[in-house]
């Protein structure tokens, strides 16, 4: 058993399943779990870290992680912020025309296979490039994503570039935590700034993206709107290009190299995957109108793969095996709570399009600006949680308790469009919607960055990455359902589908919280 069973790590929040990272506890290793590699679960291996002190204290190499982070959130959330209105607008608008069905059920596979890319990311780094180059290689891929989505037309754009985007930022979001890091000592007391400060740019970046690629849509078009994304990422992409010389060389360590003979085998898999791919969608098994579907499948069987095969180890105790036992309920509420959450990239972008009064001072904000509120919310309000729970101590809630609590309280969230369902366009005030995600970032922040805490703690020591794994596999399962949901979303009758879900989480959230002695039993001192 390691230390960090014996105490609770500080918990801080992770931001947006999005992609924001997580800040740490004192030793780092939360913050590495957020990027579900073992690479990442790594400070500087000899023990002393960076000692310059250039950027705010920090080391001058966390500045340029920042800056590549901040415009890699910017991209992202920028390009999201557009992305369901370009697939359902109209071709007279500027769109494809897309039913919204189908447009709803693509931006939530889309946004699951984000979080199942990370566990690629994390594969990659640990066995074959090392968690700097994947970081660097990754953000050439999602910058291509932003350059097709802006360029190529139609279809071909939108597949190109959601799949590079997908993947480019798995892997990222998979690697940027371990490089950051590898620039601390396990003793440096500067981590858990250096980390705020990093998520600081994360949610920077978070806030900025919607606001101005939402202005560039309306101004000039989607396609202008996609192309600020990539002179975005490219922004960031060029100056980590030459910070990352200066990077440790920690930063560039394979964690558990993979044999050479062993190559030829995963390159041949890699295709054969490829290609089964392919030929699913042209006998058109995979189709534009079941990916969510497809992508929710593709997850579970994930999700169960991993569980089986830590359950079933030899290499792990009993004691290790009941905590993973016990990680179970926590996984189902997690799912449950995401596939409410996300759904602001989905039914809450065509609420706020159709029936959001958007218009302040006398000026009309683009749909995409309500995505901005959330990381204004979460700079906001992580410090007064970090706060609460540092306050309390051992006296804060157990993590089912917060668990349940979160997914009530996403429940209510859901509940609260009720008193302007089925309104007129411009019907519903801005300050509702304001509020209405107040209570999806409270709901956020006593789950995400907790979730991501008691992980790395019920982790088997011999599965420490599968179990982080397992956590983004929630949050990709959720993501995916979300989109799935959105199908039965109808802006004309929208007083079943708030109640029905709204309900359905309050009844999960509660059924947590009768069995929070049974978990907790299973969880054997992990609290």
């Amino acid at each position: 058993m390691d230390e960090h069973d014996e105490r609770e790590p500080e918990q801080v929040p992770v931001g947006p399943p999005d992609g924001a990272s997580a800040a740490a506890d004192a030793s780092g290793t939360a913050v590495a779990a957020a990027s579900g590699t073992d690479a990442a679960a790594t400070t500087a291996l000899d023990g002393h870290g960076d000692r310059d002190t250039r950027f705010f204290g920090q080391p001058w190499s966390l500045m340029h992680i920042f800056f590549v982070e901040m415009w890699e959130r910017f991209s992202f959330y920028g390009m999201q912020g557009i992305l369901l209105l370009y697939m359902y607008y109209s071709v007279a608008d500027g769109g494809l025309g897309m039913p919204e069905v189908i447009a709803t059920g693509i931006v939530g596979a889309y946004g699951g296979t984000v979080y199942l890319s990370t566990i690629l990311g994390a594969w990659v780094a640990d066995r074959v490039l090392g968690s700097e180059r994947v970081l660097f290689y990754s953000a050439i891929v999602i910058m291509g994503g932003h350059i097709a989505l802006s360029l190529l037309p139609g279809y071909w754009g939108l597949g190109v570039g959601l799949i590079l985007v997908a993947v480019g930022s798995g892997g990222l979001k998979a690697n940027a935590t371990a490089v950051v890091g590898t620039l601390y000592g396990r003793t440096d007391v500067r981590r858990d700034a250096g980390f705020s400060l990093f998520y600081l740019g994360i949610n920077l970046g978070a806030f900025l993206g919607p606001i101005l690629t939402g202005w560039a849509q309306v101004t000039w078009g989607f396609h202008a709107g996609f192309l600020l994304a990539a002179i975005g990422m490219a922004a960031g992409l060029i100056q980590y290009s030459f910070g990352r010389r200066g990077l440790p060389a920690d930063a560039r360590v394979v964690a558990n190299p993979l044999p050479r003979n062993r190559y030829g085998m995963w390159i041949a898999i890699a295709a054969a995957a490829i290609v089964l791919i392919l030929v699913l969608v042209l006998v058109r098994v995979i189709r534009a109108d079941n990916l969510a579907q497809v992508v929710i499948v593709i997850t579970v069987i994930a999700a169960v793969a991993y569980f089986i095969v830590i359950l079933r180890s030899r290499a792990i105790s009993a004691v290790e095996r009941s905590r993973v036992v016990g990680f179970i309920p926590l996984f189902l509420v997690s799912v449950a709570f995401w596939s409410l959450y996300q759904q602001q990239f989905t039914v809450l972008t065509i609420y706020s399009d159709k029936q959001l009064d958007r218009t302040i001072f006398g000026v009309t904000l683009p749909p995409s600006f309500i995505q901005s509120i959330n990381p204004v919310f979460i700079i906001i309000l992580s410090g007064v949680f970090a706060a609460i729970w540092t306050k309390l101590g051992d006296r804060q809630p157990s993590t089912p308790v917060k668990f349940g609590l979160a997914s009530i309280i996403m429940g209510i969230a859901f509940l609260l469009f009720l008193p302007w369902a089925n309104g007129s366009p411009n019907s519903t005030p801005l300050m509702a919607i304001v509020g209405i995600l107040f209570v999806f970032t409270i709901a956020e922040l006593l789950l995400s960055p907790v979730g991501l805490s008691v992980t790395t703690k019920l982790a088997p020591e011999k599965f420490h990455t599968q179990m982080v794994a397992l956590f983004f596999l929630s949050v990709a399962l959720g993501t995916s359902i979300a989109g799935w949901l959105a199908g039965f979303y109808d802006p004309e009758n929208e007083v079943p589908y708030f109640t029905v879900l709204g309900l359905i989480a309050i009844v999960v959230g509660v059924s947590l919280l009768f069995a929070v002695k049974p978990v907790l039993a299973l969880m054997k001192g992990v609290r």
